[in-house]
């Protein structure tokens, strides 16, 4: 028995499959898509005007919030061959101390409550970045145990960290392990786009519970083409995402994308409940 999630039954064709492919690193997809975000910009810069500071991180972080409660698959892991949900929505992404090259990171983790909607995750989000960048609190959870250890010497570091491993597969980590740690969330994302990057593939970790990791780039100007011939400049931004093909299948995962475009491009529904029901 997990604290952090409850099992889940699958069928005999998919726990074969995990029989075969035991370890998430070797069932990566990888979606590479291109998202219209004309509106979301639109929506900010209204917001702006009204005194309302949202960042597009922001709301795409409540986008994902409210995928994760539309599309529950999502939010599973499989470790040690069994398939389990998530009790939590989790998303994580690692801060920057200072915004310089030889700054340290933190991990962070934003909950993501049935209520919540963009405005309540952009405060919660901005909280926890100000703490990090001005030191307001001493590093807790993940962070401070990772303070500790990184300054171990190898002979010691190197056993203790393969016993967290063992550990971690069981769900028998203590909570000062698991608590700000992005290995045991719903998702981790990163944030290209603010440093002038583009969507990239990135790998996911046999540790911990993650079985999905998102990569937002940099928001451009890119020509569309309609069908009767004319032009129009919008807004675009890539938007990678690795995921651990055991936990659910192509059709799905394609649909999941869709709707965090169709959010992305009728922005008011990120001020509903992450809970709402969405319909395609």
């Amino acid at each position: 028995m997990r604290k952090d999630a409850r099992r889940v039954k699958i069928d005999t064709l998919k726990q074969c499959m995990i029989d075969l492919k035991p370890n998430r690193k070797e069932n990566e997809v990888y979606i590479d898509q291109k998202i219209d975000v004309t509106e979301l910009v639109r929506y900010i810069e209204e917001c702006k005007k009204k005194g309302i500071h949202y960042t597009y991180f922001h709301a795409f972080l409540t986008a994902i919030g409210k995928v994760m409660y539309n599309r529950p698959f999502l939010n599973r892991f499989i470790i040690n061959r069994h398939m389990y949900e998530h009790n939590d929505v989790l998303l994580s992404f690692a801060a920057k101390i200072a915004l310089d090259d030889k700054s340290g990171e933190l991990m962070l983790v934003v909950p993501i409550e049935e209520n919540d909607n963009i405005a309540s995750i952009s405060r919660k989000t901005a909280e926890m970045v100000d703490k990090v960048r001005n030191a307001k609190e001493e590093k807790s959870g993940a962070n401070g145990v990772a303070d500790v250890l990184g300054k171990l010497p190898n002979l010691f570091r190197v056993p203790v960290m393969a016993l967290i491993s063992f550990f971690g597969k069981r769900g028998l980590l203590p909570k000062s392990m698991t608590d700000n740690n992005i290995y045991f969330t719903s998702m981790i994302i990163s944030n290209l786009g603010s440093i002038g990057c583009g969507a990239i593939y990135h790998n996911l970790a046999d540790f911990g519970t993650c079985s999905s990791l998102t990569t937002i780039g940099e928001i451009v100007n890119e020509k569309l083409i309609h069908d009767d011939g004319t032009e129009e400049l919008r807004k675009v931004c890539s938007f990678g995402v690795t995921l651990d093909e055991r936990i659910a299948d192509g059709f799905y995962f394609a649909r999941s994308v869709k709707m965090i475009e169709s959010i992305l491009q009728h922005p008011e529904m990120l001020e509903k409940p992450a809970g709402t029901k969405i319909t395609l």
